[in-house]
């Protein structure tokens, strides 16, 4: 049974910084690649920065030069480093995987955390 799980959400004023957390556990080969998604009231789901095992990265426009995406040492945890938040921030911030569960195949399976929520608000 794999589990990924976000920690470090929370409320922060305007112009604050929050570092977001993904703990993968179970049994898992290795990791792909590790995304961030978040889901506004009323919006739909978007993808938010994205890092492969290699460590290239990629972020929506709307977050490029705030946010920072990286992988632990493990390879098994990824963290998001978000600064200068702004109001329009606010969600509920999801960690997405495309894992590994064995080193005899090539199959990716794609898991999801349950969320960690985000409010920017003074």
């Amino acid at each position: 049974q794999v589990q990924l799980v976000e920690s470090g959400g929370g409320l922060v004023q305007p112009g604050g910084s929050l570092r977001l957390s993904c703990a993968a556990s179970g049994s898992i080969f290795s990791i792909n690649t590790m995304n961030w998604y978040r889901q506004a009231p009323g919006k739909q789901r978007e993808l938010v920065a994205t890092i492969t095992s290699g460590g290239t990265t990629d972020y929506a426009d709307s977050v490029k030069g705030r946010f920072t995406v990286s992988r632990g040492n493990s390879q098994n945890a990824g963290y998001l480093q978000m600064n200068s938040l702004k109001p329009e921030d606010t969600a509920v911030y999801y960690c997405n995987a495309d894992i590994y569960l064995s080193s005899r195949s090539r199959v990716q399976y794609n898991y999801w955390g349950q969320g960690t929520q985000v409010t920017v608000s003074s």
